[in-house]
């Protein structure tokens, strides 16, 4: 198991998990399998990722803050929605 990734058998909440670093993303790793991963990725400020394809689906869930998403050239806001 990398360092980043979360310890295995133990109840974690994503919101209390997300490590902030101003001008930087932070990316951990929730579940890795050769079917696919669960990555959980903070952003600081004006940070981005880089225009990519994947090798699998993605789901995006916003647990804190808000944020634009590209996909297919389509501009997406998305926030985080409180229940």
């Amino acid at each position: 198991m990398s360092s980043n990734e979360f310890t295995k058998s133990e109840v974690f909440s994503f919101s209390n998990s997300v490590d902030y670093a101003e001008g930087a993303i932070v990316s951990k790793t929730v579940l890795k399998k050769q079917t696919g991963n669960i990555s959980l990725f903070s952003f600081g400020k004006g940070e981005a990722l880089s225009e990519h394809t994947a090798p699998f689906d993605a789901l995006i869930q916003v647990v804190d803050g808000r944020g634009e998403i590209i996909i297919g050239g389509k501009s997406f806001f998305l926030k985080q929605v409180r229940v």
